[in-house]
């Protein structure tokens, strides 16, 4: 019998892959799938992105009822948590989507192709399924769209238990008494802040004297400030450099960064989230002669290729920041160049955002980044406190900040700490885009009482006075 083939495969069911296999097949070509697990969607869907925003904001509410709806006028008595009506909540909601991309494959004629895929060369994909049966499909164009997974912490073997990754974080059994997070970046926040909203004792131990790094530094210290003021404990400038079970403990001996005595931290769960790798294991990289960079990670042109003609790579396993919007538009601009369109990807106003409360979302260019370049720029900022709609919902902490170039007051880079940041920073994204001025979003309409005031605000600040306070 003979294989089957196609114009395009793609290896790996994520943002990008699914994504990529979609405007594909949208735009002609014969389009495949492969994924190994038995849901679409990759770690962002099924253990990632989608499973944790649904507990943010199930643990958001909950904090909300036991502690803030008093000062509405609402009383509520007798609150409690039914952590296993929130966790089927969470699973639901990814469900729901899983459901969802494979209704997508059949509507778009993606074909669908279970189990792990690996390069045979020539042009050729083995598929093997959780059965061990292989198939072998063939097409024109290979795309890897593998990801990530957790980088590991030498000396912390994780058992998803006790000492955790993400995955392991969002199925807790119960509220830990004291969780300690391992790493002060977007992952560890976020979970570190849902299980803190729940009830437990978070210490988050950082080897950088920052949390967050690579956002805007002095935004950075805001929101430290605010998240230790909600309760998270930190640690910076520490380094884990061994942990042992006691009791119902792990005990993890730290010492600061730059050497000087070590201290013992217990909790009964440690998360490990010090970042992520790209998934290339097994793939067979080195059989089809792909070559990667000193990082691990594949090496592709500006159109996604590869050094073998024939094979390209998206997302999490190329260079760039590892976020599903931006795993999404290479997969995306890949379809089109593949189609023989003219895809292309603009980097530069690509955002990042943390998904605490407040919200942390930033885009182009940070203060440090523009000094460090000798760049001159103006700054404008404008505080939560300020604006009517968020004193009026009680969501005053954070500010917005508008960076622009001193002589043509082109926006280079925007940031924003406050309610609702990951919506809001869009319209800066669009903004740096169209390359915009400060005064050009200053001189859009903005309605009124909306938080987004708060932008035109900063936004009039870079070459002003703001107007509100």
């Amino acid at each position: 019998m003979a294989e089957e083939s196609f114009d395009v495969i793609f290896i790996g069911g994520g943002p990008g892959g699914y994504i990529g296999a979609i405007k594909a097949a949208q735009l002609g070509l014969k389009t495949a799938c492969v994924e190994k697990r038995t849901t679409l969607g990759g770690v962002c869907l099924n253990i990632g992105c989608i499973p944790s925003k649904a507990l943010l904001s199930s643990s958001e509410k909950y904090e909300e009822a036991a502690h803030h709806l008093a000062a509405h006028g609402v009383k509520v008595n007798g609150v409690s948590l039914d952590l296993k009506t929130m966790m089927a909540r969470k699973e639901k909601v990814v469900g729901d989507l899983t459901k969802g991309i494979e209704f997508l494959f059949k509507k778009n004629k993606v074909t669908h192709l279970k189990g792990t895929g690996s390069l045979l060369g020539e042009g050729k994909v083995k598929v093997t399924g959780a059965d061990g049966k292989d198939q072998v499909v063939a097409a024109k164009n290979i795309v890897i769209a593998t990801g990530s997974d957790s980088t590991p912490l030498p000396g912390l073997a994780i058992d998803e238990k006790k000492i955790v990754t993400s995955t392991g974080a969002l199925a807790l059994e119960k509220v830990p008494e004291h969780l300690v997070v391992i790493g002060g970046g977007v992952i560890g926040l976020e979970l570190g802040s849902v299980w803190r909203r729940l009830g437990a004792r978070v210490t988050v131990i950082e080897f950088l004297d920052r949390i967050v790094p690579g956002m805007d530094g002095e935004l950075a210290g805001m929101f430290q400030k605010i998240l230790a003021k909600q309760g998270i404990e930190f640690k910076l400038g520490a380094k884990v450099t061994g942990a042992k079970a006691k009791g119902a403990k792990v005990e993890l001996s730290v010492e600061p960064a730059k050497g000087g005595t070590a201290e013992t931290v217990a909790g009964d769960v440690v998360l490990v989230s010090i970042g992520r790798r790209p998934y290339v294991e097994g793939l067979g990289l080195d059989k089809a002669g792909v070559a990667l960079d000193e990082r691990g990670r594949i090496r592709t042109d500006a159109h996604f290729a590869t050094n073998v003609k024939g094979i390209y790579a998206i997302g999490d396993v190329i260079a760039g920041p590892m976020l599903a919007h931006k795993a999404e538009e290479e997969g995306f601009a890949l379809a089109e160049i593949l189609a023989g369109q003219k895809g292309h990807v603009n980097y530069g106003t690509c955002p990042g955002i943390v998904y605490t409360s407040p919200e942390f979302a930033g885009v182009g260019k940070t203060e440090e980044e523009l000094k460090a370049a000798g760049i001159e720029y103006r700054v404008g900022k404008f505080p939560f406190m300020a604006n009517g709609r968020a004193k009026a919902a009680g969501e005053t902490d954070g500010t917005v900040k508008i960076l622009a170039d001193a002589r043509t007051d082109r926006v280079l880079g925007g940031h924003i700490l406050g309610p609702g940041a990951g919506t809001l920073i869009q319209e800066i994204v669009t903004a740096m885009e169209f390359q915009a001025s400060a005064e050009d979003i200053a001189r859009t309409f903005h309605g009124h009482p909306t938080h987004n005031e708060a932008v035109k605000e900063a936004a009039i600040a870079v070459t002003g006075k703001t107007l509100s306070m």
